[in-house]
């Protein structure tokens, strides 16, 4: 008699304790719901991507959503840099650039597509940065907006020199040069020997005749 008492008081406790653990595992659930709903929409972006100075980069982006759109979704597309709550870079809506990046930006997206690309040309050293991508539209009966968590982290390298060239190629140039500007300039000892081989002529020429004469007396 005593173990069935016994036996029906640890019943009653475990009974108890699963009463008290259900609003936990119930808190638990709608926890997880509202995670699952939040992953229902998000910006999709690169880590990391890198590119050189003076050329261009090209960061793709996409989002997704299972909202219901409203007739005219309004979308819109804008870039912010250097951390979550930075500054606006770009603003498709209204074609806003910022200053830095002024005729450096352009947006390879349309409405209604959900991807696009951002490309920046001539890459500067300041350009080195985290880039985010948010997005703004309109539903049935409000407007969304949201936002890449962790951006796009840019590295920009320094572009290497072509300008130098190598010694022999300098050396051959210098040595060309030297003989392309004597090509032109007589040579001081060939005039010397043209005059005298133009004296010795001249000399033969009058005297030949003299000679001549004074065989035809004899």
């Amino acid at each position: 008699m005593a173990l069935l008492v016994s036996l029906t008081v640890r019943i009653a406790d475990i009974v108890w304790v699963l009463l008290l653990l259900l609003p936990a595992a119930c808190l638990q659930a709608g926890n997880t719901a509202g995670s699952n709903r939040e992953s229902t929409f998000g910006v999709i972006l690169p880590a990391r991507l890198s590119g050189v100075q003076g050329g261009s980069i090209e960061i793709p982006f996409s989002f997704y959503f299972r909202w219901v759109l409203a007739k005219d979704p309004q979308m819109r597309i804008l870039w912010r840099w250097k951390d979550f709550h930075g500054e606006y870079i770009y603003n498709s809506s209204s074609d806003f650039i910022h200053e830095h990046f002024k005729d450096r930006l352009i947006l390879n997206w349309t409405q209604p597509q959900t991807s696009g690309v951002l490309r920046i040309l001539d890459l500067k050293e300041k350009d080195q940065t985290v880039y985010f991508c948010r997005v703004h539209l309109k539903m049935t009966n409000r407007m969304e907006h949201f936002q890449s968590i962790n951006g796009t982290q840019l590295t920009v390298t320094p572009a290497v020199s072509t300008t130098m060239q190598s010694p022999s190629i300098v050396t051959t140039a210098v040595t060309t040069a030297g003989l392309e500007d004597t090509e032109g300039q007589k040579n001081p000892s060939l005039v010397n020997i043209g005059a005298m081989v133009g004296v010795v002529v001249a000399t033969a020429v009058l005297i030949t005749p003299v000679y001549v004469m004074m065989i035809f007396l004899l």
